[in-house]
């Protein structure tokens, strides 16, 4: 087997699905109708980038152009990594299997400083030079947005264009810009970044050069004349027309495994630590009726079973009871469970929970933040504990079980009457009394206050690494006790944060040298390495502390004074001092504009709406459902293909949804969590095809089952064919021996005469097998194998027993009888065959 692509990797790496680029409402385009062709890069692992809103909006917008083709690109696993660099092959994206290099742009993602080493990893599997300087017209142009990149100097050496801001817009005038340029038959690289320096909120580093004081601040000298602040650019309606309405349905279980829909852009609240609150500045709100659409168009386009309804504050959202009522009057039958991620204590009414609840009991999270009311003063988080007590009794008596709360320690200004806070409010809301009997459970997460750039807290120090810790195992060591969980964020993880967060170019060096020694994944637990970057720290002479943990004063210049998001640095200054007061402040909400600036009151203003701006129709309730009969099928399908690289888990949810987007009504299971009736035979291992597969299906009402056949092979990825569908019957009486047929296939001469001989010739073949959980067992082949044949130096096929504790797996026969390795069983193709049908495989 010659290994040339990335697919032909796939058996080699764990979820190999995440490679696949097979998804429903994924989009490849014919190349010569193609102008401009971009790739979407997320620097995180596909299970966590696939889903990210911000991915699927640029998507949509860019292939919705005839002549641009955007494709995705994560970072591989370190298996897949490993994997690429001795075959050296280039990293591809997922769509066409397009090297990165031949792609005009790749535009980044950025949403999280650890993060950072995985933007190598995709330029170097590439074969793409980190450093702008050091690229040219061949390369393609790298360029980036994001919340990180409102402090962009930390990653300005590699990037040749930033955008700031909201990206709808921009990306599209970037594509227009280079267009112009590819066409004017002018490779002048230099042109293409001073026309895209034009644009509204799009920064270009190399027309900065930084210079460093004796005090070792950074000061950026402007390179071109009337190019010296960027402006951050502000999408002042979120019109339906940016909005993904066929988001990719991705493959495997993603982080965000649900449909997400945007109410609304920004928040009033004015929390001095969240960066977000002021760079989605402000806030503007999308129309009750135009939800209500998005949501009837999606979830037909997706088979989703999850709605989840985004906004940094989902609880301010004007409409939102009466938006639940239609949802879940509209969707209640339907089995869609609807789910509110950001909702603040003082906002999560009583009725709102029990609207939540009506389908099935999606997560429930209060973030207090701090759990002194002095404290949340200073950060103007502007809730009580009465109203923390009075959402958490109310959930509780509702019927959850489990309540989440996020606090954060290290916030300005925090003493130690302020930790133990944390720990009596926790004990004291473990201690509520809850209706029913079944146990109610706190999990309590805990993470080191990180100062952001652009928010009042930008000049406050980061607590040192050794304060964080003992702060942390304070509360770790207090925070026990029967249905107390405690969890926390490595101090490590939030001090090499703090540093990229406040950072300048200096750490660009810092980056690559983390790279080399082989720091990735740095946001995950288990691959963090902080001795590399420890290493890189002193090898580098980056000063951490200079970035973290020193006193700043509010006239000192920033490495990010040149970025303009709107909200004015005297706003900034003015809540600090009122933090230092312990001064709570309103938001503007409902209350008088606070005078922040980021809002012209012309173009750029809050977009709010309340139930008296919404037509009254989209209110009126749907007829009532009637009880319908339910009736079951069997399913009779194929696996082959690149669809063997589902796991069982996958496979029944893509059916799933693939019912759902053809209209199919399921039957479901009552109780907390219900869920479609549906079975399937014993699952088959990932990389197994298969010519003959089923499952049974209990569906409400009659079912065309000619017609069911065609609608959902439409459906179905590449790989899955359904082949017949029927009543389901009586089952059948078991055999007293069920068997299963299987064609084993390699790309070499593989199957010894010798071996296979010395097999048949054997009486008693018995090998000792060992589960997941550790239990042996021993299992005689001689009785296992019922029959095995070679059919070529390549083909072998065999006819195992199924029995329970008796039966084995075909590469358990080839690693016994033919001694084959580990790499080498997995190059192994399996086929399945229907049982009675085997004899006619040659």
């Amino acid at each position: 087997m010659r290994i040339k692509t990335i697919q032909d990797l796939l058996p080699f790496v764990e979820k190999p699905s995440r490679y696949l680029g097979t998804e429903i409402n994924s989009i490849k385009k014919d190349y010569s109708h193609v102008k401009l062709s971009i790739a979407l890069a997320f620097p995180d692992l596909y299970d966590i980038g696939t889903s990210h809103f911000g991915l699927q909006i640029l998507y949509h917008i860019l292939n919705s152009y005839q002549e641009i083709a955007a494709e995705r690109v994560f970072a591989p696993g370190q298996d897949m990594e490993a994997h690429l660099r001795k075959y050296a092959i280039q990293l591809s994206t997922l769509e066409t299997n397009r090297p990165l290099s031949r792609f005009d742009i790749i535009g980044f993602s950025l949403l999280y400083e650890l993060n950072f080493t995985n933007i190598l990893t995709i330029l170097d599997l590439a074969g793409i030079p980190f450093l702008a300087s050091q690229r040219d017209g061949s390369h393609p142009l790298i360029i980036a947005g994001g919340p990180c990149a409102c402090n962009p100097e930390p990653l300005a050496d590699i990037f040749d264009a930033m955008v700031i801001g909201d990206g709808e817009t921009v990306i599209t005038e970037i594509c227009n810009r280079w267009l112009e340029w590819k066409e004017s038959n002018n490779n002048d690289r230099q042109q293409l970044l001073k026309d895209l320096s034009g644009i509204k909120g799009v920064y270009v580093p190399c027309f900065f050069k930084p210079s460093y004081d004796v005090s070792g601040f950074q000061n950026l000298i402007p390179l071109l004349p009337g190019y010296e602040k960027i402006e951050r650019a502000v999408v002042s309606n979120l019109e339906l027309n940016h909005f993904p309405e066929t988001p990719v349905i991705p493959f495997g279980r993603p982080v965000h495994d649900r449909l997400r829909l945007e109410l609304a852009r920004g928040c009033s609240r004015g929390c001095r630590f969240c960066q977000a609150g002021i760079i989605y500045r402000p806030v503007r709100e999308r129309r009750m009726e135009d939800i209500l659409a998005l949501a009837k168009k999606s979830l037909l386009a997706t088979g989703y079973e999850d709605l989840s309804l985004l906004s940094l504050s989902t609880g301010d959202y004007g409409c939102l009871p009466s938006l639940m009522e239609v949802l879940m009057e509209k969707y209640e039958s339907q089995h869609v469970a609807i789910s509110l991620p950001s909702l603040r204590a003082d906002t999560l009414t009583k009725k709102l929970m029990g609207l939540v609840k009506r389908v099935r009991k999606t997560g429930f999270t209060i973030a207090p933040e701090a759990a002194s009311q002095r404290l949340r003063n200073v950060i103007n988080k502007n809730i009580t504990d009465d109203e923390i007590f009075s959402t958490v009794l109310n959930a509780f008596n509702l019927g959850w079980t489990v309540i989440k709360l996020y606090f954060m320690i290290g916030l300005p200004s925090e003493k130690q009457d302020d930790i133990e806070a944390i720990i009596a409010l926790v004990k004291d809301l473990s201690k509520t009394e809850k209706k029913g009997k079944r146990k109610k459970n706190i999990n309590v997460s805990v993470s080191t206050f990180i100062p952001k750039p652009h928010t009042p807290f930008q000049w406050e120090p980061q607590v040192s690494l050794a304060e964080s810790t003992d702060k942390i195992l304070f509360l770790k060591d207090r925070l026990k006790g029967p249905g107390i969980n405690f969890k926390w964020q490595n101090p490590k993880a939030s001090f090499l944060e703090g540093i990229w967060a406040r950072g300048d170019r200096r750490l660009c060096n810092l980056l690559v040298s983390a790279y080399t020694k082989g720091c990735r994944f740095d946001g995950w637990s288990d691959m963090f390495k902080f001795d590399l970057w420890e290493e890189a720290l002193n090898e580098t002479g980056v000063d951490a502390e200079f970035f973290t943990t020193r006193e700043r004063a509010n006239t000192e210049v920033l490495p990010w004074d040149h970025i303009e998001t709107g909200v004015l640095k005297k706003h900034l200054i003015q809540e600090l001092e009122r933090s230092r007061s312990a001064e709570a402040a309103p938001g503007c909400r409902v209350n008088d504009c606070g005078n922040c600036g980021v809002c012209d009151f012309k173009t750029i203003a809050p977009r709010i709406y309340d139930i008296n701006s919404t037509r009254h129709n989209v209110l009126e309730k749907p007829e009532e459902n009637k009880e319908i009969a339910s009736k079951k099928y069997i399913f009779v399908f194929s696996k082959t293909g690149s669809a063997k690289y589902f796991g069982h888990l996958e496979l029944v949810s893509i059916f799933l949804r693939a019912f759902r987007r053809i209209g199919i009504k399921m039957k479901h299971s009552m109780g907390f969590h219900p869920k479609p009736k549906i079975s399937f035979q014993r699952p088959l291992p990932v990389g197994m095809e298969s010519l003959e597969e089923s499952f049974y299906l209990t569906v409400l009402g009659e079912t065309d089952t000619d017609g069911i056949i065609s609608k959902l092979n439409q459906q179905l990825p590449e790989g899955l064919s359904v082949l017949t569908c029927r009543p389901a019957g009586k089952k059948k009486p078991a055999k007293e021996v069920e068997t299963e047929a299987f064609l084993l296939t390699v790309g070499e001469n593989s199957f010894s005469d010798e071996k296979l001989n010395n097999f048949l010739e054997s009486k008693d073949v018995s090998i000792t097998l060992v589960n997941k959980k550790g239990r042996k067992k021993i299992v005689n082949l001689k009785k296992a194998v019922l029959e095995i044949e070679k059919l070529s130096q390549n083909r072998l096929k065999m006819i195992l027993r199924q029995e329970q504790g008796k039966s084995v797996q075909p590469l358990v026969v080839v690693k016994e009888i033919f001694s084959f390795q580990k790499e080498r069983l997995k190059m192994i193709g399996i086929l399945k065959l229907p049982t009675d049908k085997y004899n006619g495989i040659m």
